[in-house]
């Protein structure tokens, strides 16, 4: 498993992640983010696409 970390003060909610990695991350029905904490090492190579585009980089593997 791994962590996953969103700094919601630096989220902008522009939804790239959503792309990368629909399976941990969303848009609520107020186009809020909403992402799981932890998701399946399967997961790893999308959380990292999505860390990348993040235009506000507020989204973090926790090691």
């Amino acid at each position: 498993m791994i962590k996953i970390d969103v700094d919601m003060a630096k989220c902008q909610h522009y939804g790239q992640c959503v792309f990368e990695a629909p399976n941990v991350f969303e848009l609520n029905n107020d186009d809020k983010l909403e992402y799981t904490a932890t998701a399946e090492d399967s997961e790893r190579s999308n959380v990292e696409a999505a860390i990348d585009v993040c235009p506000m980089q507020a989204i973090r593997i926790v090691e």
